[in-house]
């Protein structure tokens, strides 16, 4: 669940976010890989039964019991208010959508998902965006250029780098995809822990060599959000749901990534992939 600087920003901080950034020991780091499994294992359920026909009520349902199962809880449900366990984002929604037996998934529909789960006092977070049947061409390349931003992002994510350093790779990524795509800059990444939205925030435009300097047992989510057009936003009357002013599509992605002298450690990263410090 992104991070804001708006009306949104503030109720999902509390209204407040708190100076200190917060800095964990390589037990604490691990114990939040065990969360971040939790949160890769309830994506990769959804992810699969995502189809036409299936409503984002399901969805939710089937997240929500993935996560309880594992002996952890939804982060999001009851979360200033949030009544679901994960974000269903569909089409011109680009983050914070509300689950609904109502919202039944069509073909061509683009959605993007967003889950988080506590575990042992720890939290995960990540997202993913999803083709709904029959991909279009159009969103298959938003999506695409989407999740390359997050990965060039999660590469700065090491000991020594700065702030900026990651927010502009995201921006630089997604100008090298070539294109006419909006970073929607109202929104971005944050730092995570005990709490799900800690300092610090991560925008994802930036300048290199700015903001604060990174170092070990630091855990960031880095996670951009692309329109196909416009990048300018509002916010539903629900008080939640974000979408795009000119209709255009949105993709999100994001995963919660630790820093490490080896490199950036995705937390969130499913299981079948490499479980240790990754320099990729």
């Amino acid at each position: 669940m992104t991070a804001g600087l708006g009306r949104v920003a503030g109720r999902l901080s509390g209204g407040r976010v708190g100076t200190e950034i917060q800095v964990k020991t390589r037990g604490e780091v691990e114990a939040m890989r065990a969360a971040g499994l939790v949160v890769a294992a309830a994506l990769e359920r959804v992810s699969a039964a995502a189809a036409v026909g299936v409503s984002t009520k399901d969805l939710d349902e089937l997240a929500e019991t993935t996560i309880r199962e594992a002996g952890a809880v939804p982060s999001f449900l009851g979360y200033h208010g949030f009544p679901g366990s994960i974000c269903t984002s569909l089409n011109a929604e680009v983050v914070h959508g509300i689950p609904s037996a109502a919202t039944v998934l069509a073909d061509g529909d683009l959605l993007s998902v967003d889950c988080g789960a506590i575990l042992d006092g720890w939290h995960g977070d990540a997202a993913v965006t999803l083709h709904v049947g029959t991909a279009r061409a159009e969103d298959t390349a938003l999506s695409a250029a989407c999740r390359a931003a997050m990965w060039a992002g999660i590469a700065e994510v090491r000991p020594g780098n700065r702030l900026g350093d990651v927010s502009h790779a995201v921006e630089s990524a997604v100008a090298r995809e070539g294109g006419p795509f909006g970073i929607v800059a109202d929104y971005g990444g944050h730092g995570i822990g005990t709490e799900m939205h800690m300092e610090p925030f991560l925008p994802n435009v930036g300048r290199p060599g700015s903001g604060m300097r990174l170092r070990e047992g630091m855990v960031l989510a880095v996670e951009p959000m692309l329109t196909a057009g416009d990048p300018e936003t509002d916010e539903l009357d629900d008080e939640w749901t974000v979408v795009t002013l000119d209709g255009g599509r949105a993709a999100h992605w994001e995963h919660t990534v630790a820093v490490t002298d080896h490199g950036p450690w995705v937390l969130t990263a499913p299981a079948a992939d490499a479980d240790r410090d990754s320099d990729s």
